[in-house]
């Protein structure tokens, strides 16, 4: 027994082939939405490429830009099919093309939805990919002189400024790495050679941060420099008092940035597959409607759509016979040009 068995007349025909058509064209401007998401989150993630350890990140907006491009093609096909449905004469040259043209869909409205979710869970991937490449860029800060990296202490400074953050987990990340270049450093000074000396690798550490972690907010002027040191500060206590730095990590910041961005786009997203699985849907009815038509000449006359021919349960069934058929015939073949070579060396051993 088909499923979702329904009985049309020529009026409720064109009715769904003018709806479908109409959903189709919106589904083309949601296509165009969505490749321009894509783009749009590609550009926001090339922004910050520097402070990302790996491309990964990249698979959502690339998804984007691919699926509003076919969604755009596929959709402005199904709206030139059911605008020729219309016309029994026009539609007959389509007939051969939409069962073809529905498996393409079906396999489009998978990729959809994967798509869909993948924007929900991206979140632990771009958190390992932020962690690490903070971690780096904030470790080429001081190499100003560096080519190639010469413009990260401007990247780690504008962003801490933009996302209003600072060191990768919080403001101590830059307490463990020298983040001041030895061009601006007296080797002369008694305590520069001091921490030098005190610490293993050599470096020059301080309880410090750049200028780009202080709030401007704060009514009391920055204290970027021994920020531990109570005693360098008048009526200053750092484990009490409220520090006038970004409290936020950057990493915090901008995860929060891109996976709120990625859910909001997330959600256009079903909201797409819900539109494109009406529509795939909808075009199964209207090919299947128009095509048991039993008399072509008579356009009044009635005819019967449904989405699967057989049940639920006999599709699935006969589906998977007919991929174990396609496995045995692969054996079969295998066996064969086995068989064939044994022979073959047989004949030229006698």
């Amino acid at each position: 027994m088909a499923l979702m068995k329904t009985k049309f007349n020529l009026k409720r025909r064109v009715k769904l082939a003018q709806g479908l058509w109409f959903m189709n064209w919106c589904c083309v401007l949601a296509g165009i939405a969505l490749f321009s998401m894509g783009i749009f989150l590609k550009i926001e993630l090339r922004k910050r490429s520097e402070v990302m350890d790996n491309e990964e990140s990249h698979f959502v907006p690339n998804s984007l830009i691919l699926m509003g491009a076919l969604a755009c093609a596929l959709n402005a096909f199904a709206g030139k099919i059911c605008y020729d449905s219309l016309d029994p004469n026009k539609f007959a040259k389509w007939k051969p093309m939409l069962k073809p043209y529905l498996i393409v869909c079906l396999l489009f409205n998978v990729f959809i939805f994967f798509t869909g979710v993948v924007c929900f869970l991206t979140r632990g991937s771009l958190e390992s990919t932020l962690a690490h490449g903070l971690k780096n860029g904030m470790r080429y800060y001081k190499d100003t002189d560096t080519p190639g990296r010469c413009f990260m202490k401007k990247t780690i400074d504008l962003l801490q400024i933009e996302f209003k953050c600072c060191g990768n987990k919080g403001f101590r990340d830059w307490f463990e790495l020298q983040w001041i270049s030895n061009r601006y450093l007296d080797f002369s000074s008694k305590e520069v050679k001091d921490r030098i000396k005190s610490n293993v690798d050599g470096k020059f550490l301080i309880d410090g941060v750049p200028f780009s972690c202080c709030n401007p907010s704060s009514p009391r002027p920055c204290i970027q420099l021994q920020v531990t040191n109570n005693s360098a500060h008048y009526s200053y206590d750092h484990q009490t008092e409220e520090l006038n730095l970004w409290p936020k990590g950057c990493k915090e910041a901008l995860l929060n940035y891109y996976t709120s961005m990625m859910s909001s786009m997330g959600g256009m997203v079903f909201l797409v597959w819900i539109m494109e699985m009406a529509v795939m849907i909808g075009l199964r009815f209207l090919h299947t409607c128009l095509e048991s038509i039993a008399n072509p000449e008579d356009p009044e006359c009635e005819s019967e759509g449904w989405i699967l021919e057989k049940s639920l349960k006999d599709t699935i069934k006969s589906s998977w016979e007919l991929v174990k058929g396609m496995g045995k015939l692969n054996k079969v073949e295998t066996a064969g040009g086995e068989g064939g070579d044994k022979e073959a060396g047989v004949a030229t051993v006698s």
